[in-house]
């Protein structure tokens, strides 16, 4: 019996132990990307304020050929919204809807994942004339992994995971705007 309660005393130490450092550990992501599109910075914004639009460089929308995307309110202003539904796992179910326009300049959404986990995030799309006809256009997104699982945080690798899609997102848009 005495080797049980210190097998149980040592579990119950290490447990202690991971959530007194999860406690310590951020909670919050952010990652950002950008790229030089060589368009004038009023039709880069112009086509990435369209959700349809975002649909057709984004990564993560193109994983699925069969998704199943629908729309509501007016595609490019305040309120509107993408539903989509994905038997992929890194696809899955959720929404993203547009909170705010800064006209020429941003637009912030808020991302609602429902499958496969229940989760929230922000992001945005920022253009920004650079020179002549060229545009800087910055892609991100941040959120929070609630305690305790923020002690998971640093292996997840957040920045690596979601910028290369975001990167490679950013490629798509300068590759179709630039056709």
């Amino acid at each position: 019996m005495g080797i049980i309660k210190k097998i149980l005393a040592i579990l119950i130490l290490v447990l202690a132990i991971v959530l007194i450092a999860a406690y310590c550990m951020p909670k919050n992501y952010a990652v950002e990307r950008e790229i030089i599109i060589n368009r004038p910075v009023d039709t880069v914004f112009n086509y990435v304020r369209n959700l349809k639009n975002q649909n057709e460089f984004s990564v993560w929308a193109n994983l699925d050929p069969k998704i199943k995307t629908t729309y509501t309110g007016t595609d490019g202003a305040v309120g509107s919204k993408s539903t989509w539904e994905s038997d992929v796992k890194e696809v899955g179910v959720g929404e993203q809807e547009i909170t705010k326009i800064t006209q020429g300049k941003r637009i912030d959404f808020a991302l609602r994942f429902k499958k496969p986990m229940e989760d929230t995030a922000v992001g945005f799309i920022s253009t920004e004339a650079v020179a002549g006809n060229q545009t800087k256009v910055k892609w991100g997104i941040n959120g929070v992994i609630p305690y305790p699982m923020n002690i998971m945080l640093p292996m997840m690798k957040m920045d690596h995971m979601i910028g290369n899609d975001l990167q490679k997102g950013l490629e798509n848009l300068k590759n179709k705007l630039e056709e």
